[in-house]
């Protein structure tokens, strides 16, 4: 199997100036494209050579599980932005955070706390544990929550290369306006598909 870059939903400079043109250009055209390059050189003769990305992140270790981890872990990020989309929870999604966190702004304190802190570079998540109730992780490098079987709601990439161009080593301003480009009817409609299975 084959993987492409998959195409944004919105023009590079739609998320300007909160994430410029450039940092989608780097990002999106060629961090997230030399991850779908390294796979694709790295699986052929390997049993992951014809499984989906998800396989290889439950089941692959070194160079096929970071590569496709990264593949999978940035075209989930960029897919949860919007130039215009709704900008706070609602529904049962909202519910769950009220029920998890006392409330949305706490969430978002929590969630600002995991992303600001993480060591070095990886990924904040927001994710359903298996009995439905949700909780904020960090992942280190391609860290994914699968592995630990937790459903991925919503994440913020926190390696160097997310914000570097627009935001040098100020992590928390890009953390900040992160949350100004969020959908959250894209992450609440993930939310309701996971309770259906």
């Amino acid at each position: 199997m084959k993987f492409e870059l998959p195409p944004l939903s919105y023009s590079p400079d739609a998320l300007a100036p909160k994430i410029s043109t450039e940092t989608i250009e780097y990002h999106h055209g060629k961090h997230h494209l030399a991850y779908v390059n390294n796979l694709n050189g790295l699986i052929p003769g390997t049993p992951f050579e014809n499984a989906t990305l998800e396989t290889m992140i439950m089941k692959a270790e070194g160079g096929i599980f970071n590569n496709a981890a990264q593949v999978w872990n940035h075209t989930f990020y960029f897919s949860s932005f919007s130039p215009s989309g709704k900008r706070e929870p609602h529904g049962t999604l909202l519910r769950a955070i009220d029920a998890g966190f006392g409330s949305f702004e706490s969430f978002r304190e929590s969630f600002t706390k995991s992303a600001a802190t993480l060591f070095g570079s990886g990924w904040a998540w927001l994710c359903m544990k298996p009995d439905g109730t949700l909780a904020v992780t960090q992942e280190s490098n391609a860290g994914n929550p699968m592995r630990s079987g937790m459903v991925p709601l919503m994440t913020c990439d926190v390696w160097e290369h997310a914000y570097y161009i627009d935001y040098r080593n100020r992590r928390p301003d890009y953390i900040k306006n992160f949350w100004e480009l969020l959908d959250w009817n894209i992450i609440g409609h993930r939310f309701d598909e996971a309770l259906k299975k």
